[in-house]
């Protein structure tokens, strides 16, 4: 017989002496915190028992921690959470109970089983299993804010506006998304990790210029007024192609049935008459200059950018950013949703906010009857409600100027919700101030006139006396005179 045959039978001898062992730890899908979670050990063998021991893996393997020890020998060492099985069938099965998991349960679990070598009691045949135990906890706040709020309002050049979804304490990350009126908004997606900058060429402005957001209109009155000459052109019906303005382009007039980028005569249209040329084409100068108009696409495109940052307690914060071109006569009374999907939520978490222009503040003045040299405070009341009951959103942004002239101290302006007049002077008395409301969706304005009246703890003028010294000299010599004749008589 061969030397391979002799050790195979030699392993199969020593295997039948040692023994077998085998340890599983069932799987287990991600738990809620706050749940109760239960760990199974299966392990088989055909020797006797010697420990089980659970070991919780910190410190990122470092260190363990046993959480839970079963000795066979003495069989004194048991524990709540553990609920060990009889032998059946030569498999055993330990469990591991954590009641009410925390953050901190979250990580590695690791169980090993020890059996008694058949041929020697005094070695121990070792195995173990390792499971890994995740912890997800749900957000626990959502808000919306606008960024670079409180911001003025232009009416003669379209902004962009960004809305901002804050999410709090979730963990993993949560999927964020907006509606708008209900309706789920399509966006161009960017993601934005902790301190990863935005890639070069998919900022805002390289995706915006694939497809223009704005356009300027051509005056209405001009626009008729040429169409009207045109008509006159043999019956033909003219219809208008405007040249994107933005790349310096004029719009034109172009002849029924007749193909672009045809050649023709500059400035004319094919059987037309001489006197009519100058009208057949739209100059530039058409565009109203003194009031621009500013048409915004009524489907425009939404940009999305994604922050997450890992909080100090292993949570995620999610900063979910919708920047789009703001068009106050379509977004005015828009209601934008944020909503979060995560999967230790039943349903999606909700936050809404109503765009709305502001409307006039109410101001409310202390002291309500001034006196001259008290100090005045013009105050915005409360917060602004829109036409339809809900708070205005955005943020207004206050200014206060008064009208005629500066304010008290010398300024132009003064942004806050409040103003205040300090020692009011009586030449205050009837001046208008101006609060104005405003945010990128409209501005408003709200006039007072202060009244000042008399203080009579104040003197209404001053009396100026002139002392002559020469005389005081002169009357102060003469008392002194009697003084002395006076002690002198008495003396006597």
């Amino acid at each position: 017989m061969s030397c391979a045959f002799f050790y195979c039978i030699l392993v199969y001898i020593l295997d039948l002496a040692v023994g077998y062992l085998t340890v599983t730890i069932e799987s287990l899908p991600p738990i809620v915190i706050g749940d109760t979670v239960t760990l199974k050990c299966n392990f088989r063998t055909d020797g006797n028992l010697r420990e089980i021991v659970w070991f919780r893996v910190t410190e990122g393997g470092s260190a363990k921690q046993k959480i839970f020890t079963y000795d066979a020998m003495y069989n004194t060492n048991f524990s709540h959470m553990e609920d060990f099985s009889r032998r059946e069938d030569l498999v055993y099965q330990s469990t591991v109970r954590l009641p009410e998991v925390q953050m901190e349960d979250d990580g590695p679990y690791e169980c090993h089983v020890g059996i008694y070598d058949r041929a020697s009691r005094d070695r121990v045949v070792l195995a173990s299993g390792s499971i890994m135990l995740t912890v997800m906890v749900p957000p626990r706040s959502i808000s919306v804010v606008a960024a670079d709020c409180p911001a003025p309002f232009s009416r003669y050049e379209a902004q962009n506006f960004t809305l901002v979804c804050i999410v709090m304490g979730g963990k993993p990350a949560p999927m964020v998304y907006f509606k708008r009126d209900g309706e789920l908004i399509e966006v161009v997606p960017s993601v934005l990790e902790d301190g990863e900058d935005q890639p070069q060429g998919r900022g805002l402005a390289g995706l915006r210029g694939s497809r223009p957001l704005i356009s300027r209109d051509l005056d209405d009155t001009k626009l008729k007024k040429s169409l009207s000459l045109l008509d006159q052109d043999q019956g033909k019906q003219p219809r208008l192609h405007q040249d994107n303005p933005e790349t310096g382009g004029t719009g034109k007039m172009r002849g029924a049935g007749e193909e672009p980028g045809a050649p023709r005569e500059p400035g004319g249209l094919e059987g037309s008459e001489p006197s009519l040329t100058t009208t057949e084409v739209i100059p530039e100068t058409v565009v109203s200059r003194e009031f621009p108009r500013w048409v915004q696409s009524t489907d425009p495109l939404y940009y999305s950018q994604h922050r997450r940052q890992v909080s100090s307690d292993g949570t995620m914060e999610v900063r979910a950013m919708l920047t789009w071109s703001l068009n106050p006569q379509l977004d005015n009374d828009a209601l934008f949703s944020c909503e979060v999907k995560h999967p230790a939520l039943s349903m999606p978490m909700q936050a809404e906010v109503t765009l709305s222009a502001p409307r006039g503040p109410k101001l409310s003045m202390t002291p309500n009857k001034a006196k001259v040299g008290d100090t005045v405070r013009i105050t915005v009341q409360g917060l602004q409600v829109s036409s339809a009951g809900n708070m205005v959103f955005p943020e207004p942004l206050f200014t206060w100027t008064r009208v005629g002239g500066p304010l008290l101290d010398g300024r132009e302006d003064h942004v806050g919700r409040e103003l205040v007049l300090e020692r009011v002077p009586a030449e205050l008395n009837g001046s208008m101030f101006r609060c104005t409301a405003q945010n990128p969706l409209g501005s408003t304005d709200t006039h007072t006139r202060l009244i000042v009246f008399e203080n009579p703890r104040l003197r209404k003028g001053r009396q100026h006396f002139v002392i002559d010294t020469a005389f005081c000299n002169e009357a102060l010599g003469l008392a002194t005179m009697l003084l002395m004749s006076a002690l002198t008589w008495e003396m006597t």
